[in-house]
């Protein structure tokens, strides 16, 4: 790297999970759900992908996938039962091209006929590339073009888990799951919700009646297994200072705060120095424990500029809306017209009107870019960083048009003199002496701490999932050399925890 014409390393961070849904039915939450993804959000994105890799496109993209997807997309329930999905909806949308044209509605029938297109074209794919979209994956990063982190092994929330003992299991099978489907070991982890907690002494706000012990924080474990890096919000890295109102609302989370404050407010001290998302920062250091663990912190320009509701690309009312439907096939031919229009509102999708509004959205994201990177110039060029985390689902799924805008930003960066695409991991390795930092408590839901996950409408599972962790540990001590039919029990009740 060239300090003198460099701005500095740039990566999406892309997180891509759903809960299990195999054997749960078809709709509106069982293999549906799992359908709609693979082919709104992971197929468009590999081609995406194997597309722009194809024409020498540097991606750099860190992609997130959890244990339970992986699992899920690997499984032969999904590989056999997708493309009987795939028929269903090019199916649907011939009918509805048909009944269209009859109507005289020429633009819905053109839009039906481009549905017809969209679902044959994943057919192909998908045949093409054996039903096997997890070895796309993985070819991928063994090319060099993508790098896939890993995930707590069932999406467990695990600050609030009440066992250090269950959240090494969360740690230790997703790093195990990851060597199962991509052959070698992972250097990063998406931490579920981005949610962390430091070292102290715990009471369960669930259970205050049990006796408290000392916590080892997340990042023991993450070290101990080789992790190198996990994504935070930016609040965190800053002290902690997006808690809001939430607290005032729920006396078990004011506990829960009080008392980690109490262990970190020492080492979580604004003054100490000052904090930036734009570098990497060691979490723990510790001699003798192997290498230390990095943070990398969300972007709020550059994310937010995507996330918004109010002001984010996909709220542009020419983009196809998410909510609106036609029955009974399912196929969206409305666009999102004007921010808060009402479902009878919304006005025909147009097909012509998509990629100009791609490339000036692709254009100003590009150029936010490289404005964040040059106004932190305070920081060496070699350590400068932007980080934009996302669900994975947004792109495609959410916001039809994701995957378009999405190649078009990396072939722009990739054009762009100055910016460098870096996985999460390269970044790691360029960071130098970077400073060791504590993080406070805390997630990127709303509010920055527990709130979403522990309520007054929440907290009665507690008290019953600690119990179960406790159950869970006291078999594997028991039972865990068992092989047969309590092997494959004992296996279930740990997919279930």
């Amino acid at each position: 790297m060239n300090p003198e014409n460099t701005l500095g390393r740039f990566t999406f961070v892309l997180h891509s999970h759903l809960p299990y849904v195999l054997s749960h039915g078809r709709w509106p939450h069982g293999m549906e759900w799992l359908h709609e993804a693979a082919a709104e959000t992971y197929i468009p994105l590999l081609r995406v992908f194997r597309k722009l890799h194809g024409e020498g496109v540097r991606l750099a993209v860190t992609l997130g996938i959890t244990p339970v997807l992986a699992e899920q997309l690997a499984d032969p329930t999904f590989k056999e039962d997708f493309p009987a999905y795939l028929q269903r909806k090019r199916e649907a949308a011939e009918k509805d091209a048909e009944r269209f044209a009859a109507e005289g509605r020429e633009n819905l029938a053109a839009v039906a006929r481009f549905w017809v297109d969209t679902y044959r074209d994943l057919e192909r794919d998908y045949e093409e590339w054996n039903r096997d979209l997890i070895g796309q994956f993985a070819e991928l990063q063994e090319a060099g073009a993508i790098e896939i982190i890993t995930c707590a092994a069932t999406h467990g929330y695990l600050p609030l888990l009440g066992t250090d003992e269950a959240v090494e299991a969360q740690i230790r099978v997703g790093v195990e799951t990851y060597r199962k489907h991509f052959g070698r070991d992972p250097k990063g982890i998406w931490l579920p919700e981005c949610a962390y907690r430091p070292g102290y002494h715990w009471v369960s706000p669930a259970e205050p009646e049990r006796e408290g012990f000392d916590r080892k924080g997340i990042e023991y474990f993450l070290q101990k297994y080789g992790i190198r890096f996990f994504i935070v919000d930016t609040h965190l890295l800053k002290g902690g200072k997006a808690i809001g109102v939430y607290l005032d609302r729920f006396e078990g989370l004011q506990q829960l705060w009080d008392q980690a404050s109490a262990e970190t407010r020492e080492r979580v001290r604004e003054e100490d120095i000052e904090k930036t998302p734009y570098r990497v920062y060691w979490i723990d250091k510790t001699p003798g424990r192997g290498d230390p663990v990095g943070i990398l912190t969300r972007d709020p320009t550059t994310s937010l500029q995507v996330w918004s509701g109010e002001w984010g690309y996909p709220g542009d009312g020419n983009y196809l809306d998410f909510h609106k439907k036609h029955f009974p096939g399912g196929h969206r031919y409305w666009r999102v017209t004007r921010a808060q229009a009402d479902l009878g509102e919304k006005e025909e999708y147009v097909l012509g009107k998509i990629d100009g509004r791609l490339e000036e959205n692709s254009d100003h994201f590009v150029n936010l870019l490289a404005g964040v990177l040059r106004e932190n110039d305070t920081i060496p060029p070699a350590q400068r960083l932007v980080v934009s985390p996302f669900d994975t689902e947004l792109f495609g799924h959410w916001w039809f048009e994701g995957p378009g805008w999405l190649e078009r930003v990396l072939r722009k960066v990739h054009e762009t003199p100055g910016i460098l695409p870096a996985t999460g991991g390269e970044m790691i390795e360029h960071a130098g002496q970077a400073p060791v930092v504590a993080l406070p408590e805390g997630s990127w839901g709303e509010g920055g701490f527990h709130y979403i996950w522990y309520n007054s409408e929440t907290e009665w599972t507690w008290p019953i999932i600690h119990k179960a962790e406790r159950e869970m540990t006291r078999l594997a001590r028991e039972h865990g050399d068992a092989g047969g039919e309590a092997g494959r029990v004992l296996r279930q009740l740990a997919r279930e925890l």
